[in-house]
């Protein structure tokens, strides 16, 4: 059986200001994340699931169960958001990611600007990704849990806007949430190395 694990952060809790403040990673990895380990690990256990991994736990529980995959979809959308995040203002894109960025969404602008209107219009909580579909990049968004695996796309880029991740810094502008994000924020060379393990 899947024992859900809270992941350390890969960096320290003040790493990543003045883009995000050590509070909001303390409430948001130590309390949001930890909370969809815990109900996650009781849900799991409580219909006896037998999957072999994350991905497959919310793939099958997918609008069947939402108490399991709310959790479980979030423990692993987490997992991503810690990863794909430093501090990196102006960060330069490694080469093989902005030729397909340039390929298939017009420009590195272009595909910044698009990615932070996903977000925007992500009503209520949810997600704003970078995805590989069919071996194209696309920007999508997803409500609440939702991972873009469950329709069959790799997520490569995934940024929270449930009001967790930016009310303590931002308070209710999300635009200037998602700003920071994509221009500060990123990871470019671990958001290229997912690109290029399923390209």
């Amino acid at each position: 059986m899947i024992n859900l694990e809270l992941p350390d952060l890969p960096y320290s809790k003040d790493a990543l200001a003045p883009y995000m403040s050590a509070e909001t990673l303390e409430l948001h990895h130590d309390k949001h994340h930890m909370a969809y380990v815990t109900n996650g690990n009781k849900f799991i256990k409580e219909n006896n699931l037998s999957e072999d991994s994350i991905e497959d736990i919310v793939k099958n529980t997918y609008n069947k169960n939402a108490p399991v995959f709310n959790n479980v979809s979030q423990h692993l959308n987490h997992i991503h958001f810690w990863e794909i995040m430093k501090n990196n203002p102006d960060g330069k894109i490694p080469s093989e990611l902005e030729n397909k960025i340039n390929e298939d969404l017009g420009s590195v602008e272009e595909m910044k600007e698009a990615f932070i209107n996903a977000g925007i219009g992500q009503f209520g909580s949810g997600w704003c990704w970078l995805v590989l579909n069919g071996g194209k990049l696309e920007i999508t968004k997803t409500p609440n849990a939702e991972n873009p695996i469950v329709h069959g796309h790799v997520p490569l880029l995934g940024c929270d806007v449930w009001e967790h991740s930016y009310y303590v810094d931002y308070r209710n502008r999300r635009p200037d949430y998602l700003k920071a994000f994509v221009d500060n924020m990123v990871n470019w060379e671990k958001v290229t190395e997912n690109f290029l393990k399923n390209s």
